[in-house]
């Protein structure tokens, strides 16, 4: 593999001949996967140990949801300034600034005893994961070769999928081995590895900009995300029809509007925009973004539901769902990659068209699912919708920073962040809604409270009900999911046909 970078302003003190290793696209791809890894785990392995963490700390339901989305709320708000930041002051020190930051807030939360303390502490690991995740795509696009950048992404999307995948197989032996605490634990050692291979061998790059920092832009979008992520979160307490839910999130959007105005006019005069517009000069990095916030939708809002499905309505144990969700995991290592092959043969326009396609079709094969169905036809969807997440990702990905010029990479790689955060917090708002929907809907007659309810949107049927009151609150639940699965499955069919309409059809030149 070449060993050609390119080289940022102050590389220059740091000649090849000194470090020979340092820089070389190979091993950067390695390096920034220790990273990527732990970002992506964490935000799912937290579904399978909430339980768990529930038992032993004594959370509330909403409580435990902010266990979950507090992570997300931070990362969410950072991603964009990060990136901007490793643009300006060196992708490789936020990088390992965000890998300390990260490694000390998951002792942190395994070490705590409140349920404010999780929360408090899952929130400074969101904001690790979101400095630290721009950078990973930064340096790959500074080091990587035009032509070899699709394939770098493609194995960079394939760490990402796994580690998403693979974290409720992971978390779930974890727990029966050594407690909840132990999937935050497990962080430290591998941080430690990526610091220190970091130290050695990720190359110097940054492209620092003589004007003045973008302090009003940073303000007003850290303002208008805060604001529109904590509506959606807040949407599955509070219902999606709410005032303070409608409210909140009109706020948020008007908000961001001004700041993409804010963005304009300081673009125009001082060209020192924190977002400069000129990015998203034609479709293919709107339409990028698109694509990766559906694309995660889905993989949240699926990963979100699957082990309450499996751990509560069929009876699975923890590591027995993690086990049933291995499908996930194994097509990931592959799906990514081959999406950058194909990516690179027949263009991002038929590649990020076909993948969406194969997203939908694995959910609309998870409708046959229910309490009885057979594992096996389960499998072969987990199988198609790897295949079409996995692939996503890639073509999601090149058209966002494969198209974005190098000195924007981090800026780019932080919008691409962000629309992953707020695609994967709309999956699991909006999917959990939709079963809780269907779920108090389909159970009017039985006379549940809201506990009961709120139990049964999660999988779990009140005890004490007769066999037939029993079998129509598993319908309703089941009807919940397959209501989820159709929405998600409506979503990324549209979102191939714009992607089909708007992208060149032409692929770049390999």
């Amino acid at each position: 593999m070449s060993t050609a970078t390119i080289p940022a302003p102050d590389e220059t003190s740091h000649p090849p001949a000194r470090l020979p290793l340092r820089g070389r696209p190979a091993l950067t791809l390695v390096g920034v996967a220790f990273g990527l890894f732990l970002v992506g785990l964490d935000a799912t392995v937290v579904s399978i140990v909430n339980p768990a963490i529930a038992a032993d700390v004594g959370t509330t339901f909403v409580q435990l949801q902010w266990v979950t989305h507090s992570y997300l709320l931070g990362l969410a708000v950072t991603l964009i300034l990060a990136g901007k930041l490793g643009d300006r002051y060196g992708h490789r020190t936020l990088y390992l600034g965000g890998l300390v930051l990260f490694t000390l807030a998951s002792v942190a939360i395994g070490l705590s005893t409140t349920a404010t303390g999780l929360i408090a502490f899952r929130v400074v690991q969101g904001v690790a994961a979101g400095i630290l995740m721009p950078q990973t795509l930064a340096m790959l696009r500074a080091t990587f070769p035009r032509e070899k950048f699709g394939m770098a992404v493609g194995i960079w999307g394939g760490v990402s999928s796994i580690a998403i995948a693979v974290g409720p197989t992971l978390a779930g032996a974890l727990e029966a081995s050594s407690g909840w605490q132990s999937v935050f634990f497990v962080n430290v050692p591998v941080a430690v590895v990526g610091l220190a291979y970091g130290l050695c061998l990720l190359p110097r790059t940054s492209f620092p900009a003589a004007g003045r920092f973008d302090l009003r832009g940073v303000v007003v979008l850290a303002l208008g995300l805060v604001a529109t992520v904590f509506a959606i979160v807040q949407s599955e307490t509070w219902g999606w029809g709410d005032a303070r839910t409608l409210g909140l999130l009109a706020l948020g959007i008007l908000v961001i509007v001004g700041f993409v105005a804010l963005e304009a006019r300081t673009e125009a005069r001082t060209g020192d925009a924190l977002l400069p517009l000129s990015l998203f000069r034609g479709t293919t990095v709107g339409i990028g973004g698109l694509m990766i916030a559906a694309n995660f939708f889905v993989l949240m809002g699926a990963t979100f539901v699957l082990p309450m499905f499996f751990i509560n309505l069929r009876g699975a144990t923890a590591l027995d769902a993690g086990l049933m969700l291995l499908p996930m995991s194994a097509v990931s290592i592959v799906s990514a990659p081959v999406g950058a092959l194909l990516v690179a043969r027949i263009g991002t326009r038929a590649t990020g068209t076909l993948s969406l396609g194969l997203t939908a079709a694995g959910l609309l094969v998870l409708l046959t699912s229910s309490t009885t169905s057979p594992y096996g036809v389960m499998a072969v969807a987990f199988v198609v919708l790897a295949m079409g997440t996995g692939m996503t990702i890639t073509a999601g990905a090149e058209a966002i920073v494969g198209s974005a010029p190098v000195h924007l990479a981090g800026v780019a790689g932080g919008f691409q962040s962000t629309c992953i955060q707020i695609g994967g917090a709309l999956g699991t708002a909006v999917m959990s809604v939709l079963v809780a929907a269907q779920v108090r809907s389909g159970t009017g007659g039985l006379g549940l409270d809201d506990g009961e309810l709120q139990g049964l949107a999660q999988g779990s049927v009140p005890a004490g009900l007769d066999a037939v009151a029993a079998r129509t609150a598993e319908d309703a639940y089941v009807s919940g999911v397959h209501a989820a699965y159709l929405v998600a499955a409506a979503l990324a069919l549209v979102v191939a046909v714009v992607a089909a309409i708007t992208l060149r059809p032409k692929p770049q030149p390999r």
